[in-house]
C-alpha cells in the first residue's frame, strides 16, 4: 500500500459496503480483496484499493452470483486478468443460451396458437384409449413423416405409450401437442438440445397459458439479470483501470 494512500480500518470497509467486520475478514481470506497489511499489533490495515475491490465484488454479485464473483476477484488478485475476463465471458455465454431457450419457448407457443386455430379435426381414435392415435394418424395431423416421429422419440423428445397386446405406439393429446412443438421448432432450425427444455417446461407448466406466463416471467428476470451483469462488468472495468 502506498504511503500516500489513505489507511482504512476493517470497520471502515464494513461500513462502506454494508457488511460486518467478520465478512470483510472472510473476503480477504477468500482472495476477494488484495492481501491486507498488518500493524505491529497484528491488526489489518486496508487502503482505498481494498475498498474499491470490495465495492466491485459487491457489484458483481447480483448478476454473476457469489461463486463466480469470488472466482473473478481471486483471479484478478492472482494477476490472472485474462482468466477473470474469461469467467465473465462464460457467464454472458450462459445467459445467451438461456435467452435462446426462452426464444424457442416463445416461438413454440406462437406456433401452437397458430396451429390450434387452423388445425383440422383429429381423426377418430384407433388406439385402446378414448383419445389415443396411432403413429400414422399423428404424422398426418402434424404434417411430418412417421420416420420423423420415431427420430424425435429416439432423441427423447416424444414418449408415446404402447398399445396393450400389440405394442403399437399410441399418442394422447399431450403427445400430439409435443409433436407440434417439435415440428415448429425444427422448422426454425432449433437443435434437439434447445427443444428439450421447452418441452420440459411445457409439461411442467401443464398448459400453454401457464407456460406463457412462465416465459414472460423468465424474460423479465433475464432482463434484470442482464442489467445487473452490465453494472457489475462496469464496476470490474473501473477497478481494473
Amino acid at each position: 500500500m502506498s504511503n500516500r494512500e489513505r489507511r482504512l480500518r476493517t470497520v471502515d470497509l464494513a461500513r462502506a459496503a454494508g457488511l460486518s467486520t467478520q465478512q470483510v475478514r472472510n473476503y480477504e481470506d477468500a482472495g476477494v480483496l488484495p492481501p491486507a497489511g498488518r500493524t505491529d499489533a497484528g491488526y489489518r490495515v486496508f487502503g482505498e484499493r481494498h475498498r474499491d475491490a470490495l465495492l466491485a465484488y459487491r457489484a458483481l454479485q447480483p448478476g454473476y452470483g457469489a461463486v463466480t464473483a469470488t472466482r473473478v476477484m481471486r483471479a484478478v488478485h492472482d494477476g490472472d486478468v485474462a482468466g477473470a475476463l474469461a469467467l465473465v465471458d462464460a457467464a454472458h455465454a450462459a445467459l445467451h443460451e438461456e435467452r435462446v431457450s426462452l426464444r424457442a419457448a416463445g416461438e413454440a407457443l406462437e406456433a401452437l396458437a397458430g396451429q390450434e386455430a387452423t388445425a383440422a379435426p383429429a381423426p377418430a381414435p384407433s388406439g385402446d384409449g378414448p383419445h389415443e392415435l396411432r403413429i400414422g394418424e399423428v404424422a398426418a395431423l402434424v404434417g411430418v413423416r412417421t420416420s420423423a416421429l420415431r427420430v424425435w422419440e429416439e432423441a427423447g423428445l416424444l414418449a408415446p405409450g404402447r398399445e396393450h397386446g400389440t405394442g403399437y405406439r399410441v399418442y394422447g393429446p399431450a403427445d400430439v401437442r409435443d409433436a407440434r412443438v417439435v415440428r415448429a421448432l425444427r422448422r426454425s432450425h432449433h437443435l434437439f438440445e434447445q427443444i428439450r427444455p421447452v418441452l420440459e417446461d411445457l409439461r411442467r407448466a401443464g398448459s400453454s397459458d401457464a407456460l406463457r406466463a412462465a416465459v414472460e416471467a423468465r424474460g423479465r428476470a433475464l432482463t434484470a439479470r442482464t442489467r445487473s451483469m452490465l453494472a457489475g462488468a462496469g464496476a470490474l472495468h473501473a477497478y481494473l483501470e
